[in-house]
């Protein structure tokens, strides 16, 4: 699993553990390493998630109690639909990762990734008649 950084791999590991996830549980992994990797969501994890019951709550996604962030709405989005295939009107590709900065870009491939149990290589390149051009490479 590609963590952006330390603090995110700290703040998921602490969210399995509030939840007691069970390691096999890709889909609750998949939304928790979303809210772990971006600090407005860790800091606002109980609007999204309701630990006690184990389920999502959608509703803050029109609630005016909690305020989020366009970018943090769509990576919200995608984490539930990851969670157990949520969707509304906004729970599209173009809607979810078009505003998204390089950062929340990331950590939805690598959510992606942890959803649906595909490693990615940190540099993807395209091959051009055998050769590797510099010009192609994304990543690392």
């Amino acid at each position: 699993m590609n963590f952006l950084d330390d603090k995110n791999m700290e703040n998921f590991k602490s969210i399995l553990m509030e939840d007691n996830t069970n390691p096999k549980d890709v889909e609750r992994q998949s939304l928790f390493y979303i809210i772990a990797g971006n600090e407005d969501l860790y800091s606002k994890r109980k609007h999204i998630y309701d630990f006690a019951e184990r389920a999502i709550n959608p509703e803050c996604l029109e609630s005016s109690e909690v305020d989020f962030s366009s970018s943090s709405r769509a990576l919200i989005r995608l984490g539930y639909n990851l969670y157990n295939s949520y969707s509304d009107k906004y729970t599209t590709p173009i809607d979810i990762l078009y505003g998204l900065d390089s950062d929340n870009y990331v950590l939805a491939l690598n959510s992606l990734d942890i959803r649906f149990g595909v490693e990615r290589e940190m540099e993807i390149c395209s091959i051009d008649e055998g050769k590797e051009n510099e010009d192609y490479c994304i990543g690392g």
